[in-house]
C-alpha cells in the first residue's frame, strides 16, 4: 500500500529547505571598526569579487542579484544543463556553491556592521546558512530551471525596497553602535530577514538547489 503526501496541521510546514541566522552580538562592537568599515571591508570584498565575478561590488552583498550578474564563481548554467540533459547536480559542485554562498555571506553581514570580526573564508563565525544537497532524480524538475529566474521577478520587486529598507537600518545601526556600542535587536532582525530572504531566493533561482518556491517572508 502506497502512502500519500505527509498531510501537516496549519502553522506547521516543513521549513524552507535553505536556513538562515546571524547570531546578534550580546557584546560591546567596536566602534573603530564600525567607522571605517567601508574602507576595511575593500581587500576581502575584492576578493569575493574575483571568485564571484565582480558581482558582489555591483550590489553590495545582496545574493540573488550577485548571481544573476555574476554566474563565474557560482556555478548556474553548468548546473542548469545538467539537471537539463542528465537530471544531475553533481556533489562537488554543490559543495563549491554552498561554500562561496556562506563566504558571500560573512562579508555582507560584515559589511552589515552585524559583526566586527573580519570575514573568514572557510569558518562558520556568526552566520549560520544551511541547504540539504538535493536528490536531483527525485527532487529537482528537470525543465523547471529555465523559468525559475522569470518565476523570481515578484521576490526581486520586494527585494529592491526591503533592500533600501535595510541601507537605512544600517546606517542607524553605524550612528548607534558609534555612541553605544550595540546593534539594536529590531534592526538586527530585520537586515537578517532580508538577507534571509535575498538568500531564500538565490536557492531557488541560481542555486538551483530546491523546487519550492520562496515565502514572502522576513522570518525564519
Amino acid at each position: 500500500m502506497t502512502s500519500g503526501p505527509v498531510e501537516h496541521p496549519p502553522g506547521t510546514e516543513d521549513p524552507y529547505p535553505l536556513t538562515f541566522s546571524v547570531d546578534h552580538p550580546d557584546r560591546a562592537l567596536n566602534r573603530l571598526s564600525t567607522a571605517f568599515r567601508l574602507i576595511l571591508i575593500i581587500p576581502i570584498a575584492v576578493l569575493l569579487s574575483t571568485l564571484e565575478g565582480g558581482s558582489f561590488a555591483l550590489n553590495a552583498g545582496n545574493e540573488s542579484a550577485n548571481y544573476a550578474v555574476g554566474g563565474i564563481g557560482v556555478l548556474v548554467l553548468p548546473v542548469l544543463l545538467m539537471l537539463l540533459f542528465r537530471r544531475k547536480y553533481p556533489r562537488w559542485w554543490y559543495d563549491w556553491n554552498l561554500q562561496l554562498t556562506r563566504f558571500s555571506n560573512r562579508v555582507s553581514v560584515y559589511l552589515a556592521l552585524m559583526d566586527d570580526r573580519y570575514p573568514s573564508t572557510d569558518e562558520e563565525q556568526s552566520v549560520h546558512l544551511d541547504v540539504p544537497y538535493p536528490d536531483a532524480g527525485r527532487e529537482l524538475s528537470r525543465g523547471l530551471p529555465l523559468v525559475k529566474w522569470l518565476l523570481a521577478i515578484p521576490h526581486y520587486i520586494v527585494l529592491f525596497f526591503l533592500g533600501i529598507g535595510a541601507i537605512v537600518a544600517t546606517i542607524l545601526a553605524w550612528f548607534a553602535i558609534l555612541f553605544t556600542g550595540r546593534y539594536p535587536r529590531s534592526l538586527f532582525t530585520y537586515v537578517e530577514g532580508v538577507l534571509r530572504w535575498s538568500n531564500r531566493v538565490a536557492a531557488y533561482a541560481f542555486l538551483l538547489v530546491t523546487d519550492r518556491y520562496p515565502p514572502f517572508q522576513l522570518r525564519p
